[in-house]
């Protein structure tokens, strides 16, 4: 059986096509909305820092319980970011040119057939990380983004 979790984002895009994608996106059975996009990045607290930020998602801290809709290019400029509680069950349904489309697992990328629906949910099990004393995610963030350092002296 091939790993069917990530930890960092789960995305949805087009394959072989230039053409955007439809996805129908449900959240615990209840219609939410249509991102017509190159895309759709279902991401984690711990990948709201990848390639969800690189998309204009926001940036999550580690402990919050979220998961973040962060559409890819969508058409439709009044489609921002979604932050939801990731106790929720989203559906996801895809509509596009060609018959099939890719969801990617932290990279591991899959290919499925325009009929599959997707479910996406928190899982049922913990993976452990170490960090150090010497870490800290403000501290981290402050670094990496260069936040608070005026560039122009």
């Amino acid at each position: 059986m091939k790993p069917n979790f990530a930890l960092n984002e789960i995305t949805i895009a087009r394959k072989e096509t230039t053409s955007m994608i439809t996805v129908h996106t449900y959240l615990n059975g209840a219609y939410l909305n249509s991102y017509w996009a190159d895309g759709l990045i279902i991401s984690t607290p711990t990948g709201s820092t990848g390639y969800s930020l690189s998309c204009g998602g926001p940036i999550i801290m580690p402990n919050s319980e979220n998961f973040v809709l962060t559409p890819i290019a969508p058409h439709n400029l009044n489609m921002r970011p979604f932050v939801i509680s990731d106790n929720n069950t989203l559906r996801l349904r895809v509509e596009s040119r060609e018959n099939e489309f890719l969801a990617s697992l932290d990279s591991r990328m899959h290919s499925f057939d325009t009929e599959t629906e997707l479910f996406v949910q928190k899982a049922d099990f913990r993976i452990a990380l170490v960090q150090t004393e010497m870490q800290d995610f403000p501290s981290t963030l402050r670094n990496k983004l260069s936040w608070g350092l005026d560039h122009r002296n």
